[in-house]
């Protein structure tokens, strides 16, 4: 289930960039369709409101996407604590330091 969701979360994610690249820029930066005559079948201010509106759906899906990540990497993640941790790593470090005196025969 989580692969799954990963794909599509991958795939709003690569639609919501194309989009966004793909609106009319104010400054002129990296809008693909900016300028020219509107000789499509949508006006230029149809094209930008179905472009703001997809986004805007994009954007979205996308945070409930992420937010379903989340959800399924916290359920499938084993409860732990830090107390636990914690003295077993310090015996580590005990035994590391503890220094050894060779036998004298």
């Amino acid at each position: 289930m989580e692969t799954v969701l990963l794909v599509i979360h991958l795939l709003i994610a690569i639609a919501l960039v194309a989009v966004v690249l793909a609106q009319r820029s104010e400054g002129g930066a990296l809008g693909i369709g900016g300028g020219g005559a509107g000789g499509g079948m949508m006006s230029a201010r149809g094209a930008a409101n179905l472009l703001t509106r997809t986004t805007a759906i994009l954007a979205a899906a996308f945070f409930i996407s992420s937010i379903g990540l989340a959800i399924l990497a916290n359920q499938t993640r084993e409860p732990s604590s830090v107390l636990d941790v914690v003295p077993a790593a310090t015996e580590a470090v005990e035994e590391i330091t503890t220094p050894q005196v060779p036998d004298s025969q």
